[in-house]
């Protein structure tokens, strides 16, 4: 923890604006959440105001995080977050014969998003075309299966890795029994 002061003012405006991107939120909705005005989280985040007891509760109850962890002084750098498997969200209905385990974390959606797909033997993710100059690519983890994109086709086998544009139709299919993939999306 801040051992005076100065310490304290130091680390507040980093801290603030560091919790606001993490929770992938604007100055604006910040505002909305917290009923700061958007002007005066702007100048804390600057370090040019120095927010109230009350001023500051509010803003770490809008931004979901802990009062004094925002002033302890222990690296960030100095943790590793973790999220178990049984914890690891899942799609189960989306697709034919496969489940879909998602690996990014919520505030990369729509920009890069990380996946393990489980395919049942014929399973099978049809995936209509994703934003313009969006890419997909695909690590075979266990398995074989046919990945199309537009008119492309290919066979890809335990190990291989396939990248393809994903602004088209395109398709992940498991062909000869079960596979599993490893699946990066990466909008432009």
């Amino acid at each position: 923890m801040a051992e005076n002061a100065d310490d304290i003012l130091t680390l507040l405006p980093a801290r603030l604006k560091e919790a606001r991107r993490e929770q992938g939120l604007s100055l604006e909705a910040v505002s909305n959440l917290s009923g700061v005005s958007r002007s005066m989280v702007s100048q804390i985040e600057r370090g040019e105001s120095s927010p109230t007891i009350a001023t500051l509760w509010n803003l770490t109850r809008a931004l979901q995080v802990d009062f004094a962890g925002l002033l302890d002084t222990e690296a960030a750098s100095d943790k590793v977050d973790l999220l178990r498997a049984s914890d690891v969200p899942s799609i189960d209905n989306m697709g034919q014969g496969c489940r879909i385990r998602i690996l990014s974390p919520p505030e990369e959606a729509g920009g890069h998003e990380v996946y393990d797909i489980m395919f049942k033997a014929g399973g099978a993710l049809r995936s209509q075309p994703h934003a313009r100059g969006a890419r997909e690519q695909l690590t075979v983890l266990e398995g074989t299966v046919r990945v199309t994109a537009g008119s492309a086709s290919n066979v890809l086998n335990t190990g291989d890795t396939g990248r393809y544009a994903a602004d088209i139709e395109h398709a992940i299919i498991a062909e000869d029994g079960p596979a599993r993939v490893f699946l990066i999306v990466k909008s432009a």
